[in-house]
């Protein structure tokens, strides 16, 4: 069954949903690719692995955290020898300890089989790239890093509610952005601006001059995504989603999901 939404599904940004969508996407975007950039190409799905601070959001899943958790809830408060049974010790303030996660991100790199040259570096943006910390910090260095070079980038945000990703000469608002440059036209690059009323748009791959470039159906690829991991069943459409839409919106989708049968 498909989303009700006739673009980005707002329900799918939420913690709850998008690690899930995320590694949907990218895994879907590689496949879909790679027949079109054969023999030349090759989709490689990389990752990228740093330290960051442990959020309380993401306890749920991590195996070690959840370790601590029981050893923790198995711990009896220390019990004083007869020796000092007179002695009265003061009482303890209960505070907590920074602790790191590590921190596995997804992304995409098509690569020249002759020469393995990285040609064009494809980036589904995360909660932690865009959230000021650690995360964003790894990101936006990676990013300039590329930009710095005549690797081109593409970089899709469908993630409302968080700082976006630094540009000049832009400044209208959106939901969502796709951010195409090619290393060949920097400084000038391609945006998308679009929002949650409106279908993602199609795009061209960049990549090298004088090759055919795929046509990247991201729609058509959340739709499939939608209908494969049973969205439309787990997804509580009568609650607002995370994060909420504006006031306007808010109305706008409240009316759609009643026309849906949602």
């Amino acid at each position: 069954m498909p989303s009700p939404f006739p673009g980005m599904d707002p329900y799918l940004e939420s913690p709850e949903f998008w690690s899930e969508v995320h590694h949907r996407l990218i895994t879907a975007i590689a496949i879909n690719l790679a027949p079109p950039l054969r023999p030349k190409y090759q989709v490689a799905i990389e990752k990228r692995t740093y330290l960051a601070a442990l959020e309380d959001n993401v306890m749920v899943g991590i195996p070690d955290a959840t370790i601590y958790s029981r050893q923790k809830e198995n711990l009896q408060p220390p019990t004083q020898s007869s020796s000092n049974s007179t002695t009265t010790l003061p009482t303890p303030v209960q505070v907590e300890v920074p602790m790191l996660e590590e921190v596995r991100e997804g992304y995409l790199e098509i690569r020249e089989n002759a020469t393995k040259q990285v040609i064009t570096v494809i980036e589904v943006l995360l909660p932690k790239n865009k959230r000021s910390g650690e995360g964003r910090v790894a990101y936006e260095s990676k990013r300039q890093k590329i930009l710095m070079t005549a690797t081109h980038l593409v970089e899709i945000d469908l993630l409302r509610g968080l700082p976006q990703m630094p540009i000049l000469k832009f400044t209208d608002t959106s939901d969502y952005r796709i951010l195409i440059s090619r290393g060949n036209k920097r400084p000038i690059s391609d945006l998308y601006a679009f929002d949650v009323k409106e279908q993602i748009p199609a795009f061209l791959l960049p990549l090298q001059p004088f090759d055919t470039e795929p046509i990247l159906d991201l729609q058509r690829l959340l739709n499939e995504i939608y209908d494969q991991a049973g969205y439309d069943l787990r997804i509580n459409y009568t609650q607002p989603p995370i994060p909420p839409l504006s006031k306007e919106n808010a109305s706008w989708a409240n009316s759609l999901l009643r026309e849906k049968g949602f």
